[in-house]
């Protein structure tokens, strides 16, 4: 792990650096070059001799031209996501992954695993605050919170913001991945360095059938499920109903990210999670809300066999009792909103009968397991 070589940086997955494009003052291109990694469209590297320095783009050449360097992930097929980029801050490679740390126009610093953007700092706390603190509100006697995934640190800090919760255990499997989120993404330090915090380093299914112990709340903060992935079997039924439910204590809640939902791409995975926790618990909430870092509306699943049905103001007093500092985005009104579908998506979750299984799984856009540039 480190700052980027002078001559080369590579990522294969759906992400690409754009570089060499001269822009006029009027926006206009006047050409540019692609560069890939493996020769087609998935990969990520930029061949001028940048060493990750800021500033880049800005670069004058003396005729009202400047030097731009783009970041692009593909969405779909035929669908691409690109904005600019300041620098490449750091990259690495795991066992699993290839990770690197951007330092992009729009989104401040981001994330991107396998070329695919997990977050950027100018919205994080949209998907953090929205994948922690519902489930963890709704539990009335919060005391212990198991974390799968969550490498990058983000959900154990806005778990560990809740002053009732005496014990987190935050399991990922990627090792490589932990280390470089604790050493360049500043914001976590302190969740990293609580007392609170046990931090394992092992495959989730493997860890929870391990242990004794019970958890009041369970939150899924893994990667998409993708094909050749090392995770989408995390969100099978038979996962869900013989190894995280029996670890759940009297009245524990699940919570789970499950990928991009709006109106054209709720069915690639949103609907199939939503049906199939509706086959292991009895009462199931969905919602969703707008990450601009993503492109899309997200989704995100909460689950138990309890009722999930507390209102606006009890979700103010809560909040307000239970966690340290303010949140940025969420209230109790705002759940109420996010959790209010719209019709299109409402209609088609309630006609979803797909439940996800290993054999019928199903995947969003994109590839796993990095094929690494030698």
């Amino acid at each position: 792990m480190g700052e980027v070589a002078a001559n080369g940086f590579s990522i294969n997955g759906n992400g690409h650096v754009y570089n060499d494009a001269y822009v006029n003052r009027n926006g206009t291109a006047n050409g540019h070059a692609v560069h890939h990694a493996n020769g087609n469209c998935n990969g990520i590297t930029t061949a001028v001799a940048t060493n990750g320095l800021p500033g880049i783009r800005n670069r004058a050449f003396g005729d009202g031209r400047r030097r731009c360097f783009w970041y692009e992930e593909e969405v779909e097929e035929n669908l691409r996501w690109c904005f600019a980029l300041n620098s490449i801050l750091h990259t690495g490679v795991s066992n699993y992954q290839d990770i690197a740390l951007l330092d992009t126009e729009p989104f401040g610093k981001a994330l991107v695993i396998d070329g695919k953007l997990q977050s950027a700092e100018v919205d994080e706390f949209i998907y953090h605050e929205l994948l922690v603190h519902p489930s963890l509100v709704c539990h009335p006697n919060l005391k212990s919170v198991f974390i799968m995934g969550g490498g990058e640190g983000s959900t154990a800090r806005e778990v560990l913001r809740h002053k009732n919760v005496k014990k987190v255990v935050m399991c990922d499997i990627d090792k490589e991945v932990v280390d470089f989120c604790r050493k360049y993404l500043v914001v976590n330090r302190e969740a990293f360095c609580s007392s609170r915090l046990e931090l394992v380093i092992n495959d989730a299914r493997a860890e929870l059938e391990s242990r004794d112990e019970r958890f009041d709340v369970i939150v899924g903060d893994l990667a998409d499920p993708v094909e050749g992935g090392p995770c989408y079997q995390l969100y099978t039924k038979s996962f869900y109903e013989l190894v995280l439910k029996p670890k759940l204590s009297h009245r524990g809640v699940f919570v789970t990210q499950a990928g991009p939902a709006g109106v054209l791409t709720h069915t690639e995975v949103f609907s199939s999670i939503y049906n199939t926790l509706r086959q292991v618990f009895k009462y199931v909430v969905p919602y969703t809300a707008h990450i601009p870092s993503f492109a899309d509306t997200w989704g995100w699943v909460m689950a138990s066999d309890h009722p999930l049905t507390i209102d606006a103001e009890e979700i103010d007093g809560r909040i307000e009792q239970r966690i340290k500092g303010e949140l940025r985005y969420l209230d109790g009104e705002t759940f109420m909103a996010a959790s209010t579908l719209n019709k299109s998506v409402r209609t088609s979750l309630l006609k979803e009968t797909h439940v996800y299984t290993e054999e019928t799984a199903r995947f969003v856009y994109g590839h796993g397991k990095a094929c690494h540039k030698s």
